[in-house]
This record gives structure tokens, C-alpha cells and sequence, in this order.
């Protein structure tokens, strides 16, 4: 099975080199292009948002890769978790927005949490076999902006804060990267998927992405994850986990990065990783508020209506205006996002 958003033409690509049972196109314009392509192949394609959840019931699935950009991820992936499927989790904003819901689904069903973003990999890596936990060390580039000051920011351009320095990722994706949006969300997905309180999780520029991140324990030893700045990486050990298979990366060099520095990160420039602090602090719906407008802020900055240093001032307002709810429900949390985006 595999499924995507509208770019119906990589999909085709794909459904022709790997014959799925199925694909499905969430762009429901986009039907009539794909089901020409591959009915000759004897492949089954469905459309529309509401396809990518049904589709999850279908048998012969073992696990579901959850990579659908922002909150538009969590209700398959909860219907995936439903249907017992193991998850293999690249969106992070399925944790955010309702961590609490989708662990203890993911507990019900006995389905398994697998990360795939590259630091929450290393996280998942590094806890294996160990005991109690002092502190997770999660790393940050530090973007495309790093050892930028506000004032050298005010005229950030798109072009500027999607030229990523280590990492090639979805607009989105990257520009939170640049905000440190990223690593805020990242540490919320931190605390649902190793059962920590955000005051242990510390984030540490290293702007080389060799130390994807790292794991103190109660005895003070340090435990790391390191490896080439590639997502073939993490992915890999998610759909073969427990075990390790071969791969046809090159092997690191340490020759060739003799220095791994490190640095805290600039919190009055980049305000996003505290909001995010403040978000998962308060609890209840208010990481869904801080999700919801910061979907809203990075795409007004895509279209040119905000500046960059505009999207935490939007998301600020936002968690300062939104309604508070302190046990939400999937359906408040659906509200709450409809709520953020037309608001």
C-alpha cells in the first residue's frame, strides 16, 4: 500500500516499480490521472482524505510508515493503531497534538512506536538494555540561521531559510528547522515516546549532525548515536527492528570530521523552542494550539504574507488567545485545530 498527499506523479512511480496491492491519492483531483496509470497494472486507487483512513484497515499490512506532513497525520495513524498495525512514526505532529490519546491507543492495541526521525532514533538506540534515565541530550543543527541575530533576520528570505545546511527536507520541515520550531515539536514527541518530563530533555546545537542525539543515566555515562546526516538511516532500523541489516551507505569517516562541537541554543533569537516548552508545560490541547498556528505561521511565510521572524510572534498569540482545555478528547482537539486555523 502506499498513499500520498497530490504528487500523483512520484506516486505512479513508485506504485509501478514496487506493484502494491493498492495506492491511495489524497488529492481527490488528482484520481483520474493515477487510476489511468495503473488499472493496466491491476492496482486499486482510491482517493480523498477519508480513503487514506479506511485504507488502514485492509489486511496484510504489518506496519504503516506514518510520514504525512503536520496534523493531517493523526487521524490514519490512529486508525492504523486501531487496526493493530506497528507504527513506524516520521510525523511528528501525531505525538504533539495528542500524545497522551495515541499512547495509550498504541498500549491498548499492543502496537509498537518506532521512530524514524533521526533523533528520536538515536534516542530509541541508545535506551535499549538500559535502566533508569537522567537526561535526554537532543541535538539541533541549528538550521540555516544559526549565529543569526534578530536584527540580521528582519528581511529573512524563503529562499534563505530553505537552504539547509546538512539536511534535505519538505519546505515545512526545514523552515521549522530554521525557527527551531522543530526541535520544539521534536521535544513534546520526546516526552510521549520515552516517558520523560520535558525539564530533562535539553536541546544542544552541533552543528555538524554526526551526534544525532544522546542519553545520560542515572550513573552519569553518556550513551550516543552517531552516523552520516541521512534519513536512510533511521528508517532502515525502524522496519527491521529488532535487528540490524546491511546497508549500502558509506561508512563514517572520523578522519574527515575531526572536530564535533557543541552549543546552546539561542533562545531570544529563536523563541519557537521555548513556546514549545511552554505548550507541552501547560499541557491539555495547548501543543495542538501551538501546532495548528504554527501550520498557519510557516504558510503565510511561504506566501509571503508574514516575516520570518512574524511566525513565533503568530504562535505566541495564539497559545496566549486559544480557549484552554486540560484533558481534551479527539474530538476537542479536532475543534481546537479548526478553531487555531480559522481564528
Amino acid at each position: 500500500m502506499l498513499c500520498a498527499g497530490s504528487n500523483a506523479d512520484l506516486l505512479i512511480e513508485q506504485a509501478l516499480e514496487f506493484s502494491p496491492n493498492a495506492v491511495v491519492i489524497a488529492d481527490e483531483g488528482k484520481y483520474q490521472q493515477v487510476h489511468d496509470a495503473l488499472d493496466p497494472h491491476d492496482i486499486k486507487v482510491f482517493a480523498g482524505q477519508q480513503a487514506m483512513v479506511e485504507v488502514m484497515e485492509m489486511g496484510g499490512i504489518d506496519m504503516v510508515v506514518a510520514a504525512i506532513v503536520g496534523f493531517a497525520g493523526l487521524r490514519p495513524t490512529l486508525r492504523a493503531i486501531e487496526c493493530g498495525k506497528h507504527i513506524a512514526l516520521a510525523n511528528k505532529e501525531t505525538l504533539v497534538v495528542a500524545g497522551s490519546l495515541v499512547t495509550a491507543a498504541a498500549e491498548r492495541h499492543r502496537v509498537a512506536l518506532l521512530p524514524v526521525d533521526s533523533e528520536h532514533s538515536a534516542i530509541f538506540q541508545c535506551l535499549i538494555g538500559e535502566g533508569p534515565v537522567d537526561k535526554i541530550l537532543l541535538t539541533a543543527s541549528g538550521g540555516p540561521f544559526r549565529g543569526r541575530s534578530r536584527e540580521e533576520l528582519q528581511h529573512a528570505t524563503l529562499e534563505q531559510a530553505l537552504h539547509h545546511p546538512n539536511w534535505s527536507m519538505g519546505r515545512k520541515v526545514t523552515i521549522d528547522s530554521a525557527s527551531l520550531m522543530n526541535k520544539g515539536l521534536e521535544v513534546i514527541e520526546a516526552k510521549w515516546l520515552f516517558n520523560v518530563e520535558p525539564s530533562d530533555i535539553e536541546v544542544l546545537v552541533h552543528p555538524q549532525s554526526v551526534v544525532h542525539s544522546m542519553v545520560q543515566f542515572c550513573d552519569g555515562s553518556i550513551k550516543a548515536q552517531l552516523g552520516t546526516p541521512t534519513m536512510e538511516t533511521p528508517i532502515q532500523y525502524a522496519l527491521s527492528f529488532p535487528h540490524r541489516i546491511e546497508s549500502h551507505l558509506p561508512r563514517f569517516d572520523f578522519m574527515q570530521h575531526p572536530s564535533l562541537t557543541f552549543e546552546q541554543p539561542d533562545r531570544t533569537t529563536f523563541r519557537c523552542l521555548d513556546l514549545a516548552y511552554r505548550a507541552i508545560e501547560r499541557g491539555g490541547n495547548m501543543p495542538c494550539v501551538l501546532n495548528a498556528a504554527n501550520e498557519v505561521a510557516v504558510q503565510r511565510f511561504i506566501d509571503g504574507q508574514l516575516s520570518f521572524l512574524g511566525i513565533a510572534d503568530f504562535v505566541e498569540q495564539a497559545l496566549e488567545r486559544a480557549h484552554f482545555i486540560p484533558n481534551p478528547t479527539l474530538e476537542d482537539l479536532f475543534e481546537t485545530d479548526k478553531t487555531i486555523r480559522q481564528q
